[in-house]
Protein backbone atom coordinates (compact mmCIF):
# COMPACT_ATOMS: atom_id res chain seq x y z
CA UNK A 1 0.00 0.00 0.00
CA UNK A 2 1.27 3.12 -1.31
CA UNK A 3 1.78 5.97 1.36
CA UNK A 4 -0.42 9.08 1.23
CA UNK A 5 1.03 11.60 -1.35
CA UNK A 6 -0.51 15.62 -2.08
CA UNK A 7 -2.03 14.92 -5.73
CA UNK A 8 -3.19 18.80 -6.20
CA UNK A 9 -3.07 22.29 -4.43
CA UNK A 10 -6.15 24.69 -4.83
CA UNK A 11 -5.58 27.35 -2.58
CA UNK A 12 -6.38 25.96 1.08
CA UNK A 13 -8.04 22.97 -0.42
CA UNK A 14 -5.41 19.55 -1.05
CA UNK A 15 -6.01 16.61 -2.67
CA UNK A 16 -4.06 13.53 -1.88
CA UNK A 17 -4.20 10.07 -2.41
CA UNK A 18 -5.10 7.51 0.96
CA UNK A 19 -5.68 4.03 0.20
CA UNK A 20 -5.94 2.87 4.43
CA UNK A 21 -9.36 4.77 4.29
CA UNK A 22 -10.42 7.87 6.94
CA UNK A 23 -12.68 10.15 8.19
CA UNK A 24 -14.51 13.19 7.90
CA UNK A 25 -12.74 15.67 10.17
CA UNK A 26 -9.92 14.14 10.96
CA UNK A 27 -6.49 15.82 10.87
CA UNK A 28 -4.11 15.51 8.69
CA UNK A 29 -0.66 17.24 8.90
CA UNK A 30 0.89 18.42 4.99
CA UNK A 31 3.99 18.80 3.63
CA UNK A 32 7.87 18.28 5.18
CA UNK A 33 6.53 21.28 7.47
CA UNK A 34 3.45 19.25 8.70
CA UNK A 35 0.95 21.91 7.93
CA UNK A 36 -1.96 21.19 9.54
CA UNK A 37 -5.47 20.32 7.53
CA UNK A 38 -9.09 18.57 8.19
CA UNK A 39 -10.85 15.94 5.79
CA UNK A 40 -13.40 17.65 4.13
CA UNK A 41 -14.39 14.97 1.27
CA UNK A 42 -13.70 11.10 0.60
CA UNK A 43 -14.25 10.10 -3.08
CA UNK A 44 -12.67 6.83 -2.91
CA UNK A 45 -8.79 6.88 -2.66
CA UNK A 46 -9.04 10.41 -3.30
CA UNK A 47 -9.37 12.53 -0.18
CA UNK A 48 -9.61 16.34 0.02
CA UNK A 49 -8.54 18.50 2.95
CA UNK A 50 -8.85 21.77 3.70
CA UNK A 51 -5.43 23.85 5.37
CA UNK A 52 -5.67 26.01 8.52
CA UNK A 53 -2.58 27.80 7.55
CA UNK A 54 -1.06 29.41 3.99
CA UNK A 55 -0.47 26.49 1.32
CA UNK A 56 2.81 28.03 -0.59
CA UNK A 57 5.32 25.58 -1.09
CA UNK A 58 3.21 22.51 -1.09
CA UNK A 59 3.16 20.47 -4.34
CA UNK A 60 1.94 17.22 -5.63
CA UNK A 61 4.23 14.36 -4.95
CA UNK A 62 4.55 15.66 -1.17
CA UNK A 63 3.95 13.50 1.51
CA UNK A 64 0.85 13.65 3.60
CA UNK A 65 0.23 12.46 7.51
CA UNK A 66 -3.30 11.41 8.42
CA UNK A 67 -3.30 11.51 12.22
CA UNK A 68 -6.05 9.13 12.67
CA UNK A 69 -8.36 11.39 15.21
CA UNK A 70 -10.14 14.78 14.43
CA UNK A 71 -8.73 17.83 15.09
CA UNK A 72 -8.37 18.33 19.01
CA UNK A 73 -7.09 20.80 21.60
CA UNK A 74 -4.87 20.98 24.13
CA UNK A 75 -6.81 22.05 27.88
CA UNK A 76 -4.94 23.03 30.95
CA UNK A 77 -3.33 25.65 33.00
CA UNK A 78 -1.32 27.32 30.13
CA UNK A 79 -4.92 28.60 28.80
CA UNK A 80 -5.63 31.84 31.34
CA UNK A 81 -3.97 34.79 30.29
CA UNK A 82 -2.72 33.77 26.62
CA UNK A 83 -3.55 34.91 23.25
CA UNK A 84 -4.01 31.50 20.76
CA UNK A 85 -5.01 31.33 17.50
CA UNK A 86 -8.38 29.65 15.78
CA UNK A 87 -6.14 25.87 16.52
CA UNK A 88 -5.35 27.33 19.99
CA UNK A 89 -1.83 27.41 19.45
CA UNK A 90 -0.28 29.97 21.37
CA UNK A 91 0.57 33.45 19.75
CA UNK A 92 3.60 34.31 21.50
CA UNK A 93 5.24 36.40 18.42
CA UNK A 94 1.21 37.42 17.20
CA UNK A 95 0.25 38.10 21.04
CA UNK A 96 3.13 40.46 20.89
CA UNK A 97 2.52 42.03 17.79
CA UNK A 98 -1.18 42.71 18.86
CA UNK A 99 -0.73 44.05 22.61
CA UNK A 100 3.12 45.71 21.93
CA UNK A 101 4.19 42.90 24.66
CA UNK A 102 1.67 40.58 26.12
CA UNK A 103 2.94 36.78 25.71
CA UNK A 104 0.77 34.06 24.93
CA UNK A 105 0.47 31.01 26.68
CA UNK A 106 3.27 29.72 28.95
CA UNK A 107 5.29 27.21 26.94
CA UNK A 108 4.50 23.45 27.46
CA UNK A 109 7.81 23.18 29.89
CA UNK A 110 6.71 25.95 32.30
CA UNK A 111 5.91 24.83 35.47
CA UNK A 112 2.39 24.52 37.83
CA UNK A 113 1.88 24.13 41.23
CA UNK A 114 -0.08 21.07 41.75
CA UNK A 115 -2.10 20.22 44.77
CA UNK A 116 -3.87 16.83 45.42
CA UNK A 117 -7.22 16.22 46.86
CA UNK A 118 -7.68 12.53 46.57
CA UNK A 119 -5.30 9.76 48.12
CA UNK A 120 -4.11 6.08 46.58
CA UNK A 121 -7.05 3.85 46.40
CA UNK A 122 -9.45 6.33 46.68
CA UNK A 123 -12.58 5.66 44.72
CA UNK A 124 -13.66 8.22 41.95
CA UNK A 125 -15.95 8.56 38.97
CA UNK A 126 -15.74 10.50 36.07
CA UNK A 127 -15.67 14.25 36.49
CA UNK A 128 -14.16 13.79 40.22
CA UNK A 129 -11.22 16.44 41.10
CA UNK A 130 -8.26 15.10 41.82
CA UNK A 131 -6.77 18.18 42.48
CA UNK A 132 -5.96 21.79 41.65
CA UNK A 133 -3.75 24.54 40.32
CA UNK A 134 -2.63 27.65 42.12
CA UNK A 135 -3.92 30.29 39.63
CA UNK A 136 -6.08 33.72 39.86
CA UNK A 137 -8.61 31.19 39.40
CA UNK A 138 -8.26 27.83 40.87
CA UNK A 139 -8.63 25.02 38.46
CA UNK A 140 -9.40 21.78 39.29
CA UNK A 141 -7.45 18.70 37.74
CA UNK A 142 -10.24 15.62 36.64
CA UNK A 143 -10.96 12.20 36.34
CA UNK A 144 -11.87 12.32 32.23
CA UNK A 145 -14.58 11.42 30.96
CA UNK A 146 -15.43 7.48 30.78
CA UNK A 147 -12.57 6.99 33.45
CA UNK A 148 -13.62 5.67 36.94
CA UNK A 149 -12.60 3.16 39.21
CA UNK A 150 -10.08 3.89 42.31
CA UNK A 151 -7.05 6.02 41.87
CA UNK A 152 -4.03 3.84 41.06
CA UNK A 153 -1.51 6.59 41.80
CA UNK A 154 -1.52 10.41 42.62
CA UNK A 155 1.56 12.50 42.63
CA UNK A 156 2.94 14.93 45.61
CA UNK A 157 2.32 18.29 45.78
CA UNK A 158 5.12 20.15 43.39
CA UNK A 159 5.56 21.96 40.43
CA UNK A 160 5.11 19.82 36.92
CA UNK A 161 5.08 21.01 33.65
CA UNK A 162 1.78 21.00 31.27
CA UNK A 163 2.02 17.67 29.85
CA UNK A 164 3.07 15.71 33.12
CA UNK A 165 1.20 12.77 34.28
CA UNK A 166 -0.39 13.67 38.09
CA UNK A 167 -2.54 11.08 38.82
CA UNK A 168 -3.79 7.59 37.41
CA UNK A 169 -7.50 6.13 37.47
CA UNK A 170 -7.95 2.38 37.13
CA UNK A 171 -4.97 2.27 35.24
CA UNK A 172 -5.36 5.22 32.89
CA UNK A 173 -3.01 8.30 33.39
CA UNK A 174 -4.16 11.86 33.90
CA UNK A 175 -2.11 14.70 32.91
CA UNK A 176 -2.51 18.43 33.70
CA UNK A 177 -2.97 18.84 30.49
CA UNK A 178 -5.56 17.06 27.92
CA UNK A 179 -6.68 16.63 24.66
CA UNK A 180 -10.09 16.68 23.57
CA UNK A 181 -11.92 17.37 20.09
CA UNK A 182 -12.64 20.99 19.26
CA UNK A 183 -16.10 19.80 17.41
CA UNK A 184 -17.36 17.40 20.04
CA UNK A 185 -19.31 18.89 23.30
CA UNK A 186 -17.60 17.81 26.24
CA UNK A 187 -20.76 15.92 27.83
CA UNK A 188 -22.25 16.76 31.45
CA UNK A 189 -24.43 14.99 33.86
CA UNK A 190 -27.81 17.01 32.91
CA UNK A 191 -28.57 20.15 31.35
CA UNK A 192 -30.41 22.55 34.30
CA UNK A 193 -32.82 25.47 33.94
CA UNK A 194 -30.58 28.92 34.03
CA UNK A 195 -32.45 31.40 36.67
CA UNK A 196 -28.87 32.99 37.81
CA UNK A 197 -28.70 36.65 36.54
CA UNK A 198 -25.75 37.89 34.58
CA UNK A 199 -24.80 41.07 35.83
CA UNK A 200 -23.03 42.51 32.84
CA UNK A 201 -22.23 46.43 34.55
CA UNK A 202 -23.96 48.35 31.75
CA UNK A 203 -27.81 49.22 32.38
CA UNK A 204 -29.54 49.40 29.22
CA UNK A 205 -28.55 45.62 29.92
CA UNK A 206 -28.70 44.83 33.01
CA UNK A 207 -32.55 47.01 33.33
CA UNK A 208 -34.32 46.17 30.02
CA UNK A 209 -32.88 43.15 28.70
CA UNK A 210 -31.43 40.92 31.09
CA UNK A 211 -29.39 37.65 30.81
CA UNK A 212 -28.75 34.51 32.92
CA UNK A 213 -25.99 33.07 33.31
CA UNK A 214 -26.23 30.04 30.64
CA UNK A 215 -28.15 31.39 28.32
CA UNK A 216 -27.84 33.40 24.50
CA UNK A 217 -27.92 36.73 23.13
CA UNK A 218 -27.50 37.97 19.47
CA UNK A 219 -25.54 41.41 19.17
CA UNK A 220 -26.30 42.65 16.18
CA UNK A 221 -25.40 46.23 14.48
CA UNK A 222 -24.37 47.83 11.59
CA UNK A 223 -20.71 49.19 11.01
CA UNK A 224 -19.87 51.83 14.01
CA UNK A 225 -22.54 51.04 16.32
CA UNK A 226 -20.11 49.91 18.37
CA UNK A 227 -20.43 46.52 18.90
CA UNK A 228 -17.13 46.11 19.63
CA UNK A 229 -16.72 48.53 22.57
CA UNK A 230 -20.16 47.00 24.06
CA UNK A 231 -18.84 43.37 23.79
CA UNK A 232 -15.21 44.74 25.10
CA UNK A 233 -17.35 46.13 28.38
CA UNK A 234 -19.25 43.20 29.13
CA UNK A 235 -15.80 41.04 29.07
CA UNK A 236 -14.08 43.59 31.57
CA UNK A 237 -17.29 44.11 33.88
CA UNK A 238 -20.01 40.90 33.77
CA UNK A 239 -19.60 38.46 37.03
CA UNK A 240 -18.38 35.49 35.32
CA UNK A 241 -15.46 33.41 36.47
CA UNK A 242 -14.18 33.02 33.24
CA UNK A 243 -13.67 35.26 29.66
CA UNK A 244 -13.28 33.63 26.49
CA UNK A 245 -12.97 36.33 23.94
CA UNK A 246 -13.06 35.42 20.13
CA UNK A 247 -12.01 37.68 17.56
CA UNK A 248 -13.20 36.09 14.75
CA UNK A 249 -12.27 37.58 11.70
CA UNK A 250 -11.93 41.34 13.40
CA UNK A 251 -9.28 44.18 12.27
CA UNK A 252 -6.17 43.70 14.23
CA UNK A 253 -5.91 47.36 15.59
CA UNK A 254 -9.49 46.11 17.41
CA UNK A 255 -7.65 42.86 18.88
CA UNK A 256 -5.27 44.93 20.16
CA UNK A 257 -7.30 47.49 22.16
CA UNK A 258 -8.68 44.15 23.48
CA UNK A 259 -5.46 42.82 24.78
CA UNK A 260 -4.31 46.12 25.63
CA UNK A 261 -7.18 46.79 27.78
CA UNK A 262 -7.29 43.53 29.51
CA UNK A 263 -3.73 43.63 30.59
CA UNK A 264 -4.18 47.12 32.17
CA UNK A 265 -7.56 46.76 33.93
CA UNK A 266 -7.44 45.16 37.61
CA UNK A 267 -9.40 42.51 38.32
CA UNK A 268 -12.61 43.54 40.99
CA UNK A 269 -12.33 39.77 41.94
CA UNK A 270 -8.86 39.00 42.91
CA UNK A 271 -6.73 42.87 42.25
CA UNK A 272 -4.63 41.10 39.81
CA UNK A 273 -4.60 41.60 36.05
CA UNK A 274 -8.32 41.03 34.18
CA UNK A 275 -6.20 39.02 31.10
CA UNK A 276 -5.47 36.58 34.36
CA UNK A 277 -8.57 35.06 33.81
CA UNK A 278 -9.31 35.71 30.07
CA UNK A 279 -8.96 33.55 27.61
CA UNK A 280 -8.29 35.30 23.73
CA UNK A 281 -8.34 33.49 20.91
CA UNK A 282 -7.04 35.95 17.97
CA UNK A 283 -8.09 35.31 14.68
CA UNK A 284 -8.43 38.20 13.20
CA UNK A 285 -9.12 39.21 9.42
CA UNK A 286 -5.06 38.80 8.04
CA UNK A 287 -4.83 35.21 9.47
CA UNK A 288 -5.97 31.95 7.56
CA UNK A 289 -9.54 31.70 6.48
CA UNK A 290 -9.71 28.24 7.48
CA UNK A 291 -8.80 28.89 11.06
CA UNK A 292 -11.75 31.10 11.64
CA UNK A 293 -14.33 28.42 11.16
CA UNK A 294 -12.83 26.67 13.70
CA UNK A 295 -12.14 28.86 15.74
CA UNK A 296 -15.79 29.32 17.26
CA UNK A 297 -15.40 25.43 18.15
CA UNK A 298 -12.48 25.89 19.50
CA UNK A 299 -14.02 28.75 21.71
CA UNK A 300 -16.77 26.35 22.91
CA UNK A 301 -14.36 23.64 24.28
CA UNK A 302 -12.58 26.17 25.94
CA UNK A 303 -15.57 27.50 27.55
CA UNK A 304 -16.65 23.85 28.29
CA UNK A 305 -13.20 23.30 29.95
CA UNK A 306 -13.90 25.45 32.64
CA UNK A 307 -17.55 25.24 32.98
CA UNK A 308 -16.86 21.14 34.10
CA UNK A 309 -14.88 22.87 36.75
CA UNK A 310 -18.16 24.46 38.53
CA UNK A 311 -17.43 28.14 36.81
CA UNK A 312 -19.31 30.23 34.70
CA UNK A 313 -17.89 30.89 31.21
CA UNK A 314 -18.84 33.50 29.35
CA UNK A 315 -17.89 32.99 25.53
CA UNK A 316 -17.98 36.10 23.44
CA UNK A 317 -17.43 35.65 19.37
CA UNK A 318 -16.71 39.01 17.33
CA UNK A 319 -18.19 38.59 15.21
CA UNK A 320 -20.18 35.16 14.14
CA UNK A 321 -20.99 37.36 10.80
CA UNK A 322 -17.12 36.87 9.40
CA UNK A 323 -17.48 33.04 10.99
CA UNK A 324 -20.49 32.64 8.58
CA UNK A 325 -18.31 33.84 5.60
CA UNK A 326 -16.04 31.51 6.17
CA UNK A 327 -18.43 29.12 5.82
CA UNK A 328 -19.71 30.63 2.37
CA UNK A 329 -16.66 30.48 1.15
CA UNK A 330 -15.38 27.07 1.79
CA UNK A 331 -18.80 25.76 0.41
CA UNK A 332 -18.24 27.36 -2.96
CA UNK A 333 -14.77 26.18 -3.05
CA UNK A 334 -16.34 22.61 -2.77
CA UNK A 335 -18.88 22.76 -5.08
CA UNK A 336 -21.68 23.12 -2.34
CA UNK A 337 -25.61 24.27 -3.48
CA UNK A 338 -25.93 27.52 -1.94
CA UNK A 339 -28.88 28.83 -0.72
CA UNK A 340 -29.56 32.42 0.21
CA UNK A 341 -27.13 34.66 -0.84
CA UNK A 342 -24.65 32.11 -1.47
CA UNK A 343 -24.49 30.63 1.98
CA UNK A 344 -24.84 27.21 2.00
CA UNK A 345 -27.99 25.56 3.20
CA UNK A 346 -26.28 24.17 6.36
CA UNK A 347 -26.01 27.54 7.52
CA UNK A 348 -29.14 27.52 10.03
CA UNK A 349 -27.78 24.17 11.56
CA UNK A 350 -24.26 25.04 11.86
CA UNK A 351 -25.60 28.35 13.88
CA UNK A 352 -27.93 26.07 16.02
CA UNK A 353 -25.55 23.85 16.96
CA UNK A 354 -22.78 26.80 17.75
CA UNK A 355 -25.40 28.42 20.33
CA UNK A 356 -26.52 24.91 21.61
CA UNK A 357 -23.15 24.82 23.14
CA UNK A 358 -25.03 27.13 26.28
CA UNK A 359 -25.89 25.74 28.94
CA UNK A 360 -26.27 25.65 32.37
CA UNK A 361 -25.41 22.43 33.47
CA UNK A 362 -25.05 19.57 36.57
CA UNK A 363 -21.28 18.36 35.87
CA UNK A 364 -19.87 14.60 35.71
CA UNK A 365 -18.23 15.59 38.86
CA UNK A 366 -21.80 16.78 40.75
CA UNK A 367 -20.88 20.54 40.56
CA UNK A 368 -22.78 23.28 38.43
CA UNK A 369 -21.14 25.18 35.94
CA UNK A 370 -22.40 27.59 32.78
CA UNK A 371 -21.31 28.55 29.49
CA UNK A 372 -23.14 31.77 28.34
CA UNK A 373 -22.80 32.75 24.85
CA UNK A 374 -23.00 35.94 23.01
CA UNK A 375 -22.09 36.48 19.45
CA UNK A 376 -21.89 39.40 17.50
CA UNK A 377 -23.58 40.03 14.08
CA UNK A 378 -22.48 42.47 11.38
CA UNK A 379 -25.37 42.49 8.98
CA UNK A 380 -24.06 44.14 5.40
CA UNK A 381 -25.04 47.67 5.32
CA UNK A 382 -27.41 46.94 8.38
CA UNK A 383 -29.37 44.94 6.47
CA UNK A 384 -30.95 42.33 9.83
CA UNK A 385 -33.00 40.28 7.08
CA UNK A 386 -30.05 38.74 6.09
CA UNK A 387 -29.49 34.95 6.30
CA UNK A 388 -27.43 34.90 9.16
CA UNK A 389 -29.11 37.50 11.49
CA UNK A 390 -32.06 36.30 10.94
CA UNK A 391 -31.21 32.67 11.10
CA UNK A 392 -28.78 33.48 14.82
CA UNK A 393 -32.57 35.51 15.69
CA UNK A 394 -33.94 31.74 15.99
CA UNK A 395 -31.67 30.30 18.36
CA UNK A 396 -31.12 33.01 20.89
CA UNK A 397 -32.56 33.79 24.31
CA UNK A 398 -32.18 37.55 23.72
CA UNK A 399 -31.67 40.15 21.24
CA UNK A 400 -29.59 43.49 21.48
CA UNK A 401 -30.33 45.61 18.98
CA UNK A 402 -27.92 48.04 17.93
CA UNK A 403 -29.68 51.41 16.35
CA UNK A 404 -27.62 53.08 13.69
CA UNK A 405 -29.51 56.62 14.48
CA UNK A 406 -28.79 56.13 18.47
CA UNK A 407 -25.28 55.19 17.33
CA UNK A 408 -25.06 58.84 15.17
CA UNK A 409 -26.97 60.59 18.13
CA UNK A 410 -23.71 59.25 20.51
CA UNK A 411 -26.16 57.59 22.54
CA UNK A 412 -24.11 54.81 23.99
CA UNK A 413 -24.63 51.94 24.36
CA UNK A 414 -26.65 52.18 21.30
CA UNK A 415 -29.07 49.49 22.13
CA UNK A 416 -32.52 50.17 20.62
CA UNK A 417 -35.66 49.76 23.24
CA UNK A 418 -38.14 48.88 20.93
CA UNK A 419 -36.15 46.40 18.79
CA UNK A 420 -34.45 44.33 21.24
CA UNK A 421 -36.04 41.90 23.29
CA UNK A 422 -35.04 39.15 26.49
CA UNK A 423 -36.65 35.90 26.84
CA UNK A 424 -35.13 35.59 30.43
CA UNK A 425 -37.21 38.76 32.06
CA UNK A 426 -39.29 36.48 33.82
CA UNK A 427 -36.23 34.59 35.49
CA UNK A 428 -34.18 37.31 36.19
CA UNK A 429 -37.03 39.38 37.88
CA UNK A 430 -37.32 36.01 40.02
CA UNK A 431 -34.39 36.25 41.41
CA UNK A 432 -34.60 39.79 42.37
CA UNK A 433 -37.53 38.25 44.27
CA UNK A 434 -35.81 36.14 45.88
CA UNK A 435 -33.06 38.57 46.60
CA UNK A 436 -35.17 40.95 48.00
CA UNK A 437 -35.92 43.37 46.19
CA UNK A 438 -39.64 42.45 44.89
CA UNK A 439 -40.14 45.64 42.95
CA UNK A 440 -37.39 45.10 40.26
CA UNK A 441 -40.12 44.17 38.08
CA UNK A 442 -42.17 47.00 38.16
CA UNK A 443 -39.59 49.24 38.08
CA UNK A 444 -38.14 47.78 34.50
CA UNK A 445 -41.81 47.87 33.23
CA UNK A 446 -42.64 51.43 34.28
CA UNK A 447 -39.33 52.57 32.00
CA UNK A 448 -40.26 50.20 29.54
CA UNK A 449 -43.44 52.27 29.39
CA UNK A 450 -42.07 55.69 29.36
CA UNK A 451 -39.93 55.11 26.15
CA UNK A 452 -42.62 53.49 24.79
CA UNK A 453 -45.07 56.80 25.11
CA UNK A 454 -42.01 59.05 24.40
CA UNK A 455 -41.20 57.29 21.54
CA UNK A 456 -44.95 57.04 20.24
CA UNK A 457 -44.97 60.87 20.81
CA UNK A 458 -42.09 61.99 18.79
CA UNK A 459 -43.34 62.00 15.58
CA UNK A 460 -45.80 64.20 16.62
CA UNK A 461 -43.69 66.97 18.49
CA UNK A 462 -41.89 66.84 15.47
CA UNK A 463 -44.53 68.39 13.63
CA UNK A 464 -46.49 70.93 16.33
CA UNK A 465 -43.38 71.10 18.48
CA UNK A 466 -43.37 69.66 22.34
CA UNK A 467 -45.84 73.22 23.36
CA UNK A 468 -48.64 72.18 21.40
CA UNK A 469 -49.16 69.11 23.21
CA UNK A 470 -51.21 68.11 26.54
CA UNK A 471 -49.42 68.68 30.25
CA UNK A 472 -49.60 64.92 30.33
CA UNK A 473 -47.35 64.13 27.22
CA UNK A 474 -45.10 66.74 28.00
CA UNK A 475 -44.14 65.14 31.11
CA UNK A 476 -44.07 61.52 28.71
CA UNK A 477 -41.81 63.37 26.69
CA UNK A 478 -39.59 64.64 29.42
CA UNK A 479 -39.71 61.10 31.26
CA UNK A 480 -38.58 59.65 27.75
CA UNK A 481 -35.34 62.30 27.69
CA UNK A 482 -34.43 61.41 30.82
CA UNK A 483 -34.87 57.98 31.05
CA UNK A 484 -32.54 57.63 28.09
CA UNK A 485 -29.82 60.43 29.52
CA UNK A 486 -29.70 59.92 32.79
CA UNK A 487 -30.17 55.79 33.13
CA UNK A 488 -29.74 54.22 29.48
CA UNK A 489 -26.74 56.33 28.34
CA UNK A 490 -23.48 55.15 29.66
CA UNK A 491 -19.92 56.57 28.87
CA UNK A 492 -17.74 53.81 28.46
CA UNK A 493 -14.35 55.95 29.06
CA UNK A 494 -15.24 57.58 32.20
CA UNK A 495 -14.12 55.60 35.32
CA UNK A 496 -17.24 56.64 37.48
CA UNK A 497 -19.68 54.73 34.50
CA UNK A 498 -17.90 52.16 32.98
CA UNK A 499 -19.28 49.78 35.45
CA UNK A 500 -22.40 50.48 37.50
CA UNK A 501 -23.36 48.44 39.93
CA UNK A 502 -26.88 46.85 40.74
CA UNK A 503 -27.20 48.99 43.56
CA UNK A 504 -26.39 52.24 41.41
CA UNK A 505 -28.45 51.28 38.71
CA UNK A 506 -31.49 50.70 41.27
CA UNK A 507 -30.72 54.13 42.96
CA UNK A 508 -31.10 56.18 39.12
CA UNK A 509 -34.09 54.55 37.96
CA UNK A 510 -35.34 55.18 41.23
CA UNK A 511 -34.49 58.50 40.97
CA UNK A 512 -35.95 59.06 37.52
CA UNK A 513 -38.81 57.84 38.20
CA UNK A 514 -39.46 59.08 40.97
CA UNK A 515 -38.93 63.05 39.25
CA UNK A 516 -40.77 62.28 36.15
CA UNK A 517 -44.31 61.48 39.22
CA UNK A 518 -43.41 64.43 40.90
CA UNK A 519 -43.20 66.44 37.15
CA UNK A 520 -46.15 64.52 36.44
CA UNK A 521 -48.12 65.76 39.76
CA UNK A 522 -47.07 69.44 39.76
CA UNK A 523 -48.07 69.79 35.65
CA UNK A 524 -51.50 70.11 35.53
CA UNK A 525 -51.55 73.01 32.85
CA UNK A 526 -49.86 74.42 30.38
CA UNK A 527 -47.88 76.88 32.29
CA UNK A 528 -47.22 74.72 35.12
CA UNK A 529 -45.91 72.80 31.98
CA UNK A 530 -44.19 74.84 30.96
CA UNK A 531 -42.54 75.43 34.48
CA UNK A 532 -41.29 72.10 34.88
CA UNK A 533 -39.89 71.85 31.39
CA UNK A 534 -37.52 74.77 32.35
CA UNK A 535 -36.19 73.03 35.60
CA UNK A 536 -32.57 72.49 35.51
CA UNK A 537 -32.18 68.85 35.65
CA UNK A 538 -28.74 67.82 34.85
CA UNK A 539 -27.37 67.19 38.18
CA UNK A 540 -29.79 64.31 37.99
CA UNK A 541 -28.40 63.02 34.01
CA UNK A 542 -24.72 64.13 35.51
CA UNK A 543 -24.79 61.81 38.49
CA UNK A 544 -24.78 58.63 35.89
CA UNK A 545 -20.78 59.96 35.33
CA UNK A 546 -20.02 61.56 38.66
CA UNK A 547 -20.97 59.07 41.16
CA UNK A 548 -18.94 55.85 41.25
CA UNK A 549 -19.63 52.42 40.19
CA UNK A 550 -20.87 51.70 44.01
CA UNK A 551 -21.88 55.32 44.75
CA UNK A 552 -25.76 55.49 45.96
CA UNK A 553 -25.25 58.22 48.07
CA UNK A 554 -24.11 60.71 45.22
CA UNK A 555 -27.35 59.38 43.18
CA UNK A 556 -29.61 60.13 45.96
CA UNK A 557 -28.30 63.57 46.55
CA UNK A 558 -28.67 64.49 42.94
CA UNK A 559 -32.48 63.24 42.99
CA UNK A 560 -33.08 65.26 46.43
CA UNK A 561 -31.83 68.32 44.90
CA UNK A 562 -33.80 68.22 42.11
CA UNK A 563 -37.21 67.22 43.98
CA UNK A 564 -36.35 70.67 46.39
CA UNK A 565 -36.46 72.48 42.59
CA UNK A 566 -39.80 71.11 41.42
CA UNK A 567 -40.79 71.81 45.29
CA UNK A 568 -39.88 75.23 45.02
CA UNK A 569 -42.39 75.30 42.26
CA UNK A 570 -45.78 74.32 44.30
Amino acid sequence: MSAPRILRVAGPLVELTYEAGTAMHDLVLLGESGLPSEVVAIRGSVVTVQAYEYTGGLAPGMPAWPRGRPLSVRLGPGLLGGVFDGLLRPLRSAGDRLSGGASGAPPPDDAWQFEPCVRQGEPVDEGAALGSVRLSVPLKVLAPPGSSGSVSWVAPAGRYASDAVVAAVDGGEVRLSAEWPARKPRPARERLDAVVPLTTGQRAIDLLFPMVRGSTVAVPGGFGTGKTVLLQQIAKWCDADVIVYVGCGERGNEMADVLDELHRLADPRTGGQLADRTVVIANTSDMPMMAREASVHTSATVAEYFRDMGLHAVLIADSTSRWAEALREFASRMGELPSEEGYPARLASELAAFYERAATVRTLGGTTGSVTVIGAVSPPGGDFTEPVTAHTERFVRSLWTLDRELAYARHYPALSWSASFSRDVTAVAAAHAAAGDREWAERRERVAGLLTEADRLADLVELVGVTALPPGERVSVLGGRLTREAILQQNAMAPGDAYSSPEKTTALVTAVLAVIERCADLADSAERADAVEEVDFTPLVRAREEAGPNDVAAVTAAREAILQRLGELV
